[in-house]
């Protein structure tokens, strides 16, 4: 039968907030435009019966202006209605996208939780703290070690600073006096010079001796 009278069994899709909101959105802009053609009317009869005096054509123009104004009353009633309801949309749109954003997250914390306990159910606790116990014991051998190769046997176990700063002391001092003693010695004469030098006379040449003979 309903194929007979041209009716089909599919329903039309509902229409989604989206499509409400901007088909109300389309009205108040609609009845906007309205409103703001009857303020024309109203600012031009306004200017008429300023220009009349009282009578029947003012009145006329009065009543006229009254219908005017009683319709833009009636847009702005229903301009109002419609603002509050895109209003209304508008504040569950968003809370349509915080709870999907809410439910995705919760999801995604869901999916980590899993594969957290997943990853932690191969731990192995026990084995955990046996490995660290094992490395501990590895550091003292190894400290154990490098203090035997790094003892002295040349040193005594207990020494005293005191004597310590003392020996030091002594020590600077017998540097002092060494460079003193050697500054002595760069200034004084060499032992090795004795006397001064002879002078030695020149032999006679052969002139000299024929004069002589």
């Amino acid at each position: 039968m309903n194929r007979i009278f041209g009716t089909s069994g599919s329903k039309k899709p509902k229409p989604s907030l989206q499509d409400a909101l901007a088909s109300t959105d389309a009205r108040v802009a609609s009845i906007e435009v309205k409103v703001k053609k009857l303020d024309g009317e109203l600012s031009r009869y306004k200017e008429q019966m300023s220009k009349l005096r009282n009578g029947p054509g003012k009145d006329a123009i009065q009543q006229r202006a009254l219908r005017t104004l009683k319709q833009k009353k009636m847009y702005e009633s229903q301009l109002a209605q419609l603002m509050q309801q895109s209003f209304n949309m508008e504040s569950a749109a968003l809370a349509t996208e915080n709870l999907r954003n809410t439910m995705a997250t919760v999801d995604a914390l869901q999916v980590s939780n899993k594969e957290i306990k997943k990853q932690y159910g191969k731990i192995n606790i026990d084995k955990i703290e046996d490995i660290h116990d094992e490395m501990e014991d590895l550091l003292e051998r190894t400290n154990e070690i490098q203090e035997t190769l790094g003892r002295s046997y040349a040193v005594p176990d207990e020494l005293d600073e005191a004597d310590l700063e003392a020996e030091l002391d002594a020590l600077q001092f017998e540097v002092e006096e060494e460079d003193a003693s050697y500054l002595t010695d760069l200034n004084k004469v060499p032992d090795f010079i004795d006397e001064p030098p002879v002078e030695v006379p020149e032999a006679p040449t052969h002139e000299a001796v024929k004069a002589t003979g």
